[in-house]
């Protein structure tokens, strides 16, 4: 163990950096998971038309479903890259 020496700090004790945990390095392939909520809503022509759900236009609430699926991605990739 060192001591830090005068000024700021002073007497403060600095572990070394052998008992630091190994950072581990994320797999980028996670990020790819991001781009599927993108994917899925990038053409509309594709989900524009369709049945209704509860009166509700297919269009709309496949939108909705894809904000809270977009967030799972979002979930998933930032506790699988951290």
């Amino acid at each position: 163990m060192q001591r830090s020496a005068g000024g700021v700090g002073r007497g403060v004790v600095r572990r070394g950096m052998k008992n630091a945990p190994a950072k581990r390095r994320p797999n980028r392939l996670w990020y790819l998971l991001l781009a599927l909520p993108l994917a899925a809503t990038l053409f509309p022509q594709v989900y524009a038309a369709g049945p209704a759900l509860m009166g509700i236009p297919f269009f709309y609430w496949y939108q909705m479903l894809w904000i809270m699926l977009a967030g799972i991605c979002t979930g998933i990739v930032y506790y699988a890259t951290r």
